[in-house]
């Protein structure tokens, strides 16, 4: 059978750290995976909210984009959009706010690491912007992704290292006389599933006193994907956005 509803942490504490005035059975079903749905007898998943969230979050962003940078062209606001709405960026922000935890998943999914699968994150959070549009509308749905979305839409960091997070980290080191960014790499799950873990560390570095201190940590469904991650959390970490 699938994790049990009542062994998730309380729903009321997810509500509090969205600032959402929704029902918990709405929300509940915003989290709810289809592989718990078909493991508790073929219920309601949370698909059909995941479609409406991708489409409210799109419409959202587009606009927080469009009056944040006045002069930028079209093009440029398409690039930065899909930036925003990435999977890697919507599963950042959903760990940033401990979602996974929240999850109902199937017995599969829980024991290959879904809490922590971007895909899963990124499609859960787009399903609890959809509860909440269609719980209380436009106006607060909008009101949670400009909370949640609004710092990484107008930070202009976001921009310039998220197409190549590595070479960027790898140029904020040279600039600060420091040696180059080094990756330690794990794995975890069956070879069909593999989820991998990416540990950056920057020997010269010494802000801690300790040089072999980790200053991001990243996951991905590669080891690519993984170190990317891992570059663009350190990177956050290092300016301070």
């Amino acid at each position: 059978m699938g994790s049990n509803p009542a062994s998730t942490p309380s729903l009321g504490d997810l509500r509090r750290r969205l600032d959402v005035d929704i029902d918990e059975a709405d929300l509940r079903l915003a989290l709810t995976h289809s592989s718990f749905a078909y493991e508790n007898g073929g219920g309601a998943n949370n698909e059909r909210l995941e479609f409406l969230g991708d489409a409210v979050l799109g419409q959202s962003v587009t606009w927080l984009l469009y009056d944040t940078y006045r002069d930028i062209p079209e093009g440029e606001l398409a690039k930065r959009r899909a930036t925003v709405v990435s999977t890697n960026a919507l599963a950042d922000i959903a760990r940033r706010i401990g979602l996974g935890e929240y999850l109902l998943l199937g017995r599969g999914e829980e024991l290959t690491g879904g809490r922590e699968k971007a895909s899963l994150l990124a499609d859960a959070l787009e399903a609890v912007i959809g509860a909440v549009f269609s719980a209380r509308g436009h106006d607060a749905a909008n009101a949670l992704v400009e909370r949640l979305w609004g710092d990484m839409v107008r930070n202009e960091a976001t921009f310039s290292a998220d197409q190549d997070p590595k070479t960027a980290l790898q140029e904020w080191a040279a600039e600060q006389q420091v040696g180059p960014p080094v990756y330690d790499l794990s794995e975890t799950g069956p070879d069909h599933e593999k989820v991998f873990t990416a540990k950056v560390t920057m020997p010269g570095w010494t802000q801690t006193g300790d040089p072999r201190t980790v200053l991001a940590e990243g996951k991905g469904s590669s080891k690519k994907n993984a170190e990317i991650e891992a570059a663009r959390r350190a990177l956050a970490f290092l300016t301070g956005q």
